[in-house]
This record gives C-alpha cells, structure tokens and sequence, in this order.
C-alpha cells in the first residue's frame, strides 16, 4: 500500500534503504531505453529499409524526444503529483516499446523512437522526488546511490542489447524491456508514496518560469557548464573508442567492444561516494578532483595507441577514470541545486540535465567528426579540452557555500 506524505514543504522524515534501491533500480531501466537502439542501429535500419543515412534518426529522435521531456515533462514534478506522473510516463514508455518492437514500417518505428525518449525523462522525475524524501544531512547520499542506478543503466544498455540481439532479434530487446516497464509501473504504483506539491502555478506559468531560473541562479549555471563539459567528453569518449577498439589498433569483435563497455560500469561506484562526500560539505574540492580524474582519464587515453595488451589495460582504466569523474560531478551537482528551494527542484532538474544533454549531444557529434579527420590523437585531444575548460571555470568560484 501506498503512504500518504505531505506536500514539498513537509520536512524530510527519511527514506528507507528498500525504497531507494528501488528508486535506483527504476532509474536504470528507464534511463536504458535511451541506449538500446545505439547498437543496433544498422540492423533496425535493415529490416525496416532505412538508408544508412537515414539509419541515424532512430538514435537521433530519441535523443530530441528526451530533450523536449526534460524541459516539458520533468518541470511538472513541481505542480503534478509525482507518482501519478511517474507511473504515467513509465506506461507510456511501455507502449512506445511494443510499437518498436513490433514495427513493419521507418516511421513507425521512428515515431516509436520519439516518444521513447520523450517518457525516459521519468528517470529525472525520480531523482528530485528521492530528494524530498531525504533528510539534509543524507540527501547526497541518497541522490548518489539513485544516481548510481542510472549511470549503471546507461553503460550496461548498450552491451546488454547487443548480446541478446546477436541470440536472437534486435525485436526481443524492445520486448523484454517493454515488459519491464509494464512491471515497473505497477510496482512504483503499489509502493512509492504520495507527493503532492503545493505549488499554485499554471502549466504556461512553470515553462515561464525557467528562464527566470537560469538568469537568477548562480549555482545552477555553474553546474550546469561543469557537467556540460564533463558529458560531453564522456559522450565523445564511448561514440569514438568503438571506432578505436575495432581497427586496425586493437581488432576487437563486437563482442570484445561489448566487454570493454563493461569494464566501464566500474566508474558508477562514485555516485554513492561523491554523495556521502557531498553531505559533509565539500562539494567545491570534490568537484576539482572529479573534473581532473576526467582530465586524467582522456590524457591517459593518448598514450594506449601501440595495440598491446598493456595498453588496452591502460584504455580501460582510462575509461574507468572517465565513468567515475563524470558520475561523480553530475552526483555533486544536483546535490548542490537540491539545496536550493524544494518547490523548483522539478525544474531545476529538468535544467540542469537538459544542459548536460546539450553537452553530451556536442561531445558525439565533434568526436565522430575528429576521429574521422584526424584518428584517436584528435579526438582524444578535444576531448581532454573540456574537462580543463571546466576546471578553469571552476577555479573562478569564489563562494564558500558548500552547495557551490
């Protein structure tokens, strides 16, 4: 059964472990709807009669759809009541996955696609709503451990797709994972508990208020640039270091790439630790030593050119260093704006991720270009770019808050 719990201005009376593992868990199978389609992208194209130039809308209107629902969608966790928009979104997440799955069509299909990536932002309706129900002194711990969720969802979507379409049918990827949805929606209705925000505000006036937000808020600009940078470097990172693990370099099979993407998840652990880290006020410091583990990650990466089994040792960790900074700092920074006033946190969010996207959005687009112009050396050097360009902003804060 369900609990009632009071409004967004009701003091946090605690969150259970069982409640955030599952909070955590939908996280993750709702984020990795976002990703499946990436690998399989030329098989979809195929079977549907995609150009292969076409073939890049399936993960691009996905990728619009969840932009559009972040500044959309998530905003209404401040004036809609959380759970009723949650299982919403989620069920539709579920239809939109059948109609995949079952598509004869392009655009089919790619409508599919669209509303796919439109629903997955309940994973950033869960995040703020997890944050409502923790007490201050272990909100970062809380949001670092639902975080963690997430980011294990983003890496283990791509390896998981790919392993079962190459068994059995790209289809089954969409089936299974629209069964999930179908389960997880009943079950975040039977369980999460009651939020009904206070807020007296129409649906035109929450949108309008979002530019106020971003113009009036320090911190949230900050953040959002920080993160911008880290993603899309992160972004950059795992679109071009396919193209390296299959050439002439390393000649990694599909499956080989699928294992290294594993290795990755590694850096999700970080979230938790950078919430913890986060409670007890030293965001600001934290959040240099994030930025430079990804410096550290992509300057690492420069130097595993040579194809031996030392160096892929050393591109792994490299892509561990990175997973970890990026997790870490996007932990950090929505603990920071969570300590802003509770009734914006919907919006706030929604900013704030849609900022990351833009980010991560960037880093594909320039690292496919790079690594087609100038190989890994290029690619890998303006992805070392940003994460410096973020530390140097980063040194220009001069506040002593710890929501910095």
């Amino acid at each position: 059964m369900s609990v009632n719990t009071a409004n967004s201005d009701a003091p946090a009376t605690g969150i259970t472990a069982a409640l955030t593992l599952l909070l955590a868990t939908a996280c993750g199978m709702i984020v990795a709807n976002l990703y499946y389609a990436q690998p399989l992208a030329g098989p979809i194209g195929a079977a549907l009669g995609l150009s292969q130039a076409a073939t890049g809308l399936i993960v691009t209107l996905t990728q619009i759809g969840y932009g559009l629902g972040l500044l959309l969608i998530v905003p209404l966790a401040d004036i809609v009541e959380n759970r009723r928009l949650l299982v919403a979104c989620v069920g539709c997440s579920c239809l939109a996955l059948v109609a995949a799955a079952v598509s004869t069509s392009s655009a089919t299909f790619l409508a599919s696609s669209l509303i796919i990536g439109l629903c997955c932002v309940a994973a950033q309706i869960i995040v703020p709503y997890a944050s409502y129900m923790a007490p201050d002194a272990t909100r970062g711990r809380v949001v670092g451990n639902v975080m963690s969720g997430l980011m294990f969802g983003i890496m283990l979507a791509r390896p998981i797709a790919s392993f079962i379409a190459e068994v059995a049918s790209w289809r089954l990827v969409f089936v299974l994972s629209a069964a999930g949805m179908a389960g997880l929606a009943l079950t975040l209705r039977l369980i999460l508990p009651v939020r009904a925000p206070r807020a007296g505000l129409t649906y035109g006036q929450l949108l309008g208020s979002m530019g106020h937000l971003v113009l009036t808020t320090p911190i949230l600009r900050r953040r959002s640039l920080y993160q911008a940078c880290l993603f899309g470097t992160f972004s950059l990172f795992w679109t071009t270091v396919p193209l390296l693990l299959a050439g002439p370099v390393f000649h990694l099979s599909q499956a080989g790439i699928g294992l290294f993407a594993l290795a990755g998840v590694a850096g999700a652990i970080s979230a938790p630790i950078a919430g913890r880290v986060a409670d007890r006020g030293w965001i600001k410091p934290a959040s240099y030593v994030a930025i430079l583990t990804v410096a550290a990650g992509l300057l690492l990466s420069r130097f595993t050119l040579d194809g031996s089994t030392v160096a892929l040792l050393l591109l792994t960790f490299a892509a561990i260093l990175i997973d970890f900074g990026t997790t870490a700092n996007l932990t950090l920074g929505q603990r920071a704006i969570f300590s802003l006033a509770p009734e914006l946190r919907g919006r706030l969010n929604g900013l704030f991720i849609a900022a990351l996207f833009v980010g991560g959005a960037l880093g594909s687009a320039v690292g496919g270009w790079a690594y087609a112009e100038g190989g890994w050396p290029l690619a890998s050097g303006i992805g070392l770019v940003m994460p410096l360009v973020a530390f140097l902003y980063a040194l220009t804060d001069r506040t002593k808050s710890e929501t910095s």
